[in-house]
């Protein structure tokens, strides 16, 4: 069973001068329920401000709430920030929160919105606004629910935001895997970032990821992952560099629940990137991330050996 959490305000119209598909979050779910696949829906909270706070400068949260953002971070994030927007954004860290909470009672759950790894303290950029993975770490931390985490990011473009707003915790540890020359173009420093060249392919994009998942779990030990499931490594993706197949994605998925099942570290995942003119082919990429998430947490354990 696939525990997903979502949202109706999770769907947003598009704020005029805005490209940003925010009906993608509504599509997902059309997708899981055209998928056949069992799922379970649950319902998020609005984040508490103080969780806010606890990673983003109160003027910026300010800003959002207020629906206030001046145009320099209006620009830098992509769309205005509308009160359908700004409920929004307080809405899917709490669907991340809620995801991870249930991913520590079955194994594994999803939010239907989120992977925000753009938003820094003082700002949102590249189509983020609310750092919610960093927001979640924070805050199962600072409750006693777990001691480490770690942000496994595999989205396209490096979760920039996520490295710079975790730089300075030890117990927080944030993997991204990338194309080099993609978005943005300033890296910040994650715990550990690799680049990858552009179309770079299943093959080679598996290996990498073989080579240094494992060894990283077993070195810090998370207590849980937070797994921000771009699919826009796919080679169809509108603003990805990678070329990876529908079978590469589906590989990556099965090999990062199978690792974390291996070493019985609940994992929650985002939804992160994923750009096309056919939004519900992206749809359904990211429907097939949490399909194929939940089945291989709900098999056999595999040997440690295994790879992708």
């Amino acid at each position: 069973m696939l525990h997903v959490v979502h949202h109706p305000d999770y769907v947003s119209p598009a704020a005029p001068g805005s490209s940003f598909p925010h009906d993608k979050y509504g599509l997902v779910m059309v997708a899981l329920q055209e998928s056949g696949a069992p799922f379970a829906v649950h319902t998020p909270e609005l984040m508490p401000r103080n969780w806010i706070d606890a990673v983003h400068d109160a003027t910026y949260v300010d800003e959002v709430l207020a629906c206030a953002v001046p145009p320099d971070k209006t620009r830098r994030i992509g769309f205005p920030i509308t009160p359908r927007v700004s409920r929004r954004s307080q809405l899917s860290p709490g669907g991340t929160y809620l995801a991870a909470r249930l991913a520590m009672l079955h194994g594994y759950a999803a939010n239907s919105a989120g992977g925000s790894h753009h938003a820094l303290a003082d700002t949102g950029a590249g189509y983020c606004v609310f750092n919610d993975l960093v927001i979640v770490a924070h805050r199962l931390m600072a409750e006693r629910a777990v001691e480490r985490v770690m942000i496994l990011d595999l989205d396209v473009h490096q979760g920039d935001g996520t490295a710079a707003l975790t730089a300075d915790d030890p117990d927080i540890f944030t993997l991204s895997l990338h194309a080099e020359k993609n978005f943005p173009v300033r890296k910040a420093q994650s715990s550990l970032d690799i680049g990858l060249p552009d179309g770079t392919g299943d093959e080679p994009y598996l290996t990498t990821l073989a080579d240094v998942l494992p060894r990283t779990l077993d070195e810090f030990r998370p207590s849980i992952i937070l797994y921000q499931a771009g699919v826009d490594p796919h080679a169809g993706d509108r603003l990805g560099r990678l070329a990876l197949s529908d079978a590469g994605l589906e590989a990556r998925d099965r090999y990062v629940a199978r690792t974390a099942k291996q070493r019985a570290i609940p994992l929650a995942s985002a939804l992160g990137g994923g750009y096309g003119a056919d939004r519900m082919a992206v749809a359904r990429r990211h429907a097939d991330t949490m399909i194929h998430l939940a089945d291989e947490m709900g098999q056999p354990s595999r040997s440690t050996a295994s790879r992708p």
